[in-house]
């Protein structure tokens, strides 16, 4: 039996397209490399083959595609649904990312990254669902999910410097900041077999965040640096139901 058979099954599932994902990382380094002083840090540490999911703390408006383009790996990142309108979204599709409705179950988007990661691909996914202080006050089940299923390793990340302290919600870092990507060593769950209990997953998603915290704060140390604070008053982005921890004020 393929492992696609495997509930939820994945046989019908199209692979996210990756040509040009490939195909762009490279220039889209040196670009990005031109206005920024982007530094990535604990590579060695991702596993070079087989399925990883990415799992990052979410700051800045370019947190998806610094992590997408930087990442070791290409990623195949989940990314609201909202993003995929107009010339963005056919740009993004044909880019491999993974359109998520926040707001309801979305069947197709857990599909998609399961045959991803069932194809010995990498997810990228950011459990706050939303940017903010990048602190991971609020966490959501997909990355524990994911890990549970099909058991890949997750590789925590820390965003850094991707928004200026005090920055608005669409901000960019100005010219010349630096930016920084923190993966932390893999961590992995056993995978469990279908169905898997709601408590389950819950109980897998709180000790990640905890994983996370620590990794978080271990890169703040090393790189001297420090998080950009919340989100302007009047900014707070609507915050996705379903999180394990309380929603944020």
């Amino acid at each position: 039996m393929s492992v696609h058979d495997t509930l939820p099954r994945t046989t019908t599932t199209p692979h996210p397209p990756t040509w040009m994902l490939r195909g762009l990382r490279p220039v889209s380094r040196w670009l990005l490399r031109r206005r920024y002083d982007v530094r990535v840090h604990g590579s060695e540490r991702v596993p070079a083959t087989g399925p990883v999911i990415f799992a990052a703390n979410h700051v800045g408006v370019i947190d998806g595609p610094l992590l997408a383009i930087f990442a070791p790996r290409p990623v195949h990142a989940l990314t609201k649904i909202e993003m995929f309108a107009g010339r963005m979204g056919g740009f993004l599709r044909h880019s491999g990312q993974i359109p998520l409705d926040r707001y309801a179950t979305d069947p197709r988007a857990v599909k998609l990254a399961l045959r991803v990661l069932r194809d010995g691909g990498a997810v990228g996914i950011f459990p706050e669902g939303h940017r903010g202080a990048g602190e991971l006050e609020r966490f959501h089940r997909g990355a524990a999910y994911l890990a549970l299923v099909t058991g890949a390793p997750i590789v925590p990340v820390s965003m850094i410097g991707t928004r200026e302290p005090g920055g608005h919600t669409g901000s960019i870092p100005p010219r010349r900041a630096r930016l920084e990507l923190v993966f932390a060593a893999p961590y992995s769950l056993d995978p469990t077999p279908w169905p898997r209990r709601r408590d389950h997953v819950e109980q897998a998603s709180l000790e990640l965040r905890e994983r996370m915290l620590h990794d978080l704060r271990e890169a703040l140390a090393a790189t001297g640096r420090s998080l950009p604070g919340p989100l302007p008053a009047g900014e707070q982005l609507p915050d996705p139901s379903g999180g394990v921890t309380g929603t944020t004020t």
